[in-house]
């Protein structure tokens, strides 16, 4: 057996496990690159949908955070407890104070006025019936521009839809299962566009037809590769079979984010800080990151202070604080994280568009690209299949055999990652053995 001949028959391979890969991630990817490209312009939706709610006009002086909180309060659900307050950013923006029904023990441990807050405001409001609800605060008078549910903004039916179709837990399962046949679709399309004598990695002009489409198809799917393979590993980090099995390994090789210990706690001693003060004291110990505030849950509670802004993962930061005397209890900030925690800190909000305009613009050209691909596989596909037949690429004898060993442990280690991809797989090959023993015996 000649060098040619296996070459033959690892490419018919390929072009078998790559016509299966799209098969099965083809409609699912649609559906997540399509709500995808709704997600990328989150911001300046709800910029346009919310303006009103989390701009203000700024005045020469703002009033103390606690006056803002204290206002939000009295416009919440009964019974509400303060969960975080996101202090202004810059000079036009409101207060934004997250609230949730109590939890267990909150009677007895609230702060902060949180036991008083039960009779601050009738039970008919929004949020009522255990959803968390932000409330905006204009922090220059003082006055409330609204509240929201924060399940009904936009962001989250985006998420919703592009995660789950709306559907819960139900349906998440068909975003991993496609993400996880899009990696195989992605690095068995590499195999096939590598170049080869005669065959140039560009497309040529003037090709029409079947062959015009191939080579675009390649083409495009190649030079989107690098941006293909970020987006699919960072879906499948929160995934929830294949992301269960990525934090477990992320834990066991010692790359989890730091924690702060769980049992922080303060010694009553006179007042607890303040609202302003806990902002105060964060501002100077973290000066270029925008905080978002917990306040302190008891007398023997804690402030914790996180970045609000997912815009520069650099300056992310987890702090806790006595909560008395702002001593400094626990302090993390970028060069505490792992490798593994730098990735997700980057490749996260960069999924999401988070990173800036020219985020969205290149992810936005990346899902057309996306989209591309798809259809044009498609297309390519039935330009290829004759009436009656099932159209899948040819098989070569001894194909299955002729299969690279380093192709065979990637395969492996990607099914032992990936269980849905695993089960898939394992369906696809029962058929693949059908189809074989039926020809035989034609």
């Amino acid at each position: 057996m000649g060098p040619v001949t296996i070459a033959a028959r690892r490419r018919s391979l390929f072009w078998r496990i790559h016509f299966w890969a799209a098969l099965i991630a083809s409609p699912f990817a649609f559906i997540a690159v399509s709500t995808g490209m709704l997600y990328i312009f989150t911001p300046q939706i709800e910029a346009a949908l919310y303006g009103q709610l989390e701009r203000v006009a700024p005045q020469e002086a703002r009033l103390p955070l606690d006056a803002a909180v204290e206002a939000a309060r009295k416009a919440a659900p009964a019974g509400f407890e303060v969960l975080a307050v996101t202090p202004p950013a810059r000079a036009g923006d409101a207060v934004r104070v997250g609230f949730g029904p109590p939890r267990p023990g909150a009677g007895a441990h609230a702060g902060h006025g949180e036991a008083a807050a039960a009779t601050a405001a009738p039970a008919a409001r929004p949020g009522q019936g255990g959803e968390r609800i932000t409330v905006f605060v204009d922090p220059y008078r003082g006055q409330v521009l609204g509240s929201q549910r924060d399940q009904d903004r936009f962001s989250e039916w985006a998420r919703r839809l592009h995660s789950r179709l709306l559907q819960g837990e139900s349906l998440r399962w068909m975003i991993e299962l496609a993400a996880s046949w899009m990696l195989v679709m992605l690095l068995t399309g590499l195999y096939l566009w590598w170049p080869r004598p005669g065959q140039p990695a560009l497309p040529r002009s003037g090709a029409r037809g079947r062959a015009g489409w191939k080579q675009w198809h390649a083409f495009i799917g190649v030079l989107l590769g690098v941006l293909s393979l970020a987006m699919v590993l960072t879906g499948i980090t929160w995934s929830k079979y294949a992301g269960e099995n990525v934090r477990a390994l992320r834990d066991w090789s010692g790359q989890a984010s730091p924690q702060a210990p769980a049992r922080l706690h303060s010694m009553p001693q006179g007042q607890q800080l303040s609202y302003q003060q806990a902002w105060d004291r964060t501002r100077a110990l973290v000066p270029d990151a925008p905080p978002q505030l917990t306040p302190p849950r008891g007398p023997h509670g804690v402030w914790r202070a996180g970045s609000a802004d997912r815009r520069h993962p650099a300056s992310r930061f987890d702090l806790v604080l006595n909560a008395y005397d702002g001593q400094v209890l626990y302090r993390a900030g970028w060069d505490d994280q792992t490798a593994f925690g730098k990735a997700t800190a980057v490749g996260i909000p960069f999924h999401r568009g988070e990173l800036g305009v020219w985020n969205q613009l290149l992810l936005f050209v990346f899902a057309a690209g996306v989209l591309f691909s798809l259809v044009s596989g498609w297309v390519m596909f039935f330009q290829r299949r004759r009436a009656g037949a099932l159209g899948l690429p040819k098989l070569l004898p001894g194909a299955w055999r002729a299969a690279p060993p380093v192709g065979v442990v990637i395969g492996i280690g990607m099914c032992a990652l990936m269980p849905l991809l695993a089960w898939s797989a394992a369906a696809v090959i029962a058929i693949e053995a059908a189809l074989h023993w039926r020809q035989r015996r034609a």
